[in-house]
């Protein structure tokens, strides 16, 4: 499977970064804020390739947070192939990813069926409205989400209910909550820089 999608070069033996767009965005939205985060990274960043009224995404849905389940499927199963190529491409032996909204969601159901592909995942508003199946593959694995606790697209619960099934999975989990709605804020961003920099700083 292939997607359009910007790179950017990394030094030899730096991690690769995934990131994916909100719904409407495209593969420019958070592609410089990563390699701003880590400019030693490869960076990658697809656009998703189901148009919703001309708004990217990355799986179909028939309503407000209702998935057509199906083709998520065949989108996660497209999406993991893309990224395992990716990595294999670059050699990285570290990959870490971030994800908003639409774009959370396929990288959240990516790592609920191939978790061994992303080791640092960041998933920003993220809503799964379903129960996903126990996945042992996620123990270790670090996963930072961030929510607003008024966000009329993802129901706090959800997101709760999220963060519950990570750690469960014995996931290495961070959360951020900030009283807003589904708009990203700089604290948000400021998890984010400590995320990508984490590994980095303790070297």
């Amino acid at each position: 499977m292939t997607y359009v999608a910007e790179r950017k070069g990394g030094a030899d033996g730096a991690p690769l970064i995934f990131t994916f767009h909100g719904t409407g965005g495209d593969e420019h939205q958070f592609h410089g804020l990563a390699s701003e985060m880590r400019p030693d990274a490869h960076v990658v960043s697809p656009r998703g390739d189901v148009s919703e009224m001309g708004a990217n995404r990355f799986f179909r849905r028939t309503g407000e947070g209702v998935y057509d389940m199906d083709d998520l499927r065949a989108r996660v199963e497209a999406m993991a192939a893309f990224m395992e190529a990716e990595k294999q491409r670059v050699g990285a032996r570290q990959v870490m990813a971030l994800g908003y909204s639409n774009g959370a969601n396929i990288l959240a159901a990516v790592s609920f069926v191939r978790p061994d592909l992303v080791d640092d995942i960041a998933l920003l508003h993220p809503l799964i409205p379903w129960s996903p199946e126990e996945q042992s593959g996620l123990l270790g694995r670090r996963v930072l989400i961030t929510a607003g606790e008024r966000d009329p697209i993802c129901p706090p619960d959800a997101t709760r209910a999220l963060e519950a099934y990570y750690r469960s999975q014995g996931a290495d989990l961070a959360s951020l909550w900030h009283p807003g709605g589904h708009e990203i804020r700089h604290e948000e961003i400021a998890a984010l820089q400590d995320f990508f920099t984490a590994k980095l700083e303790d070297a």
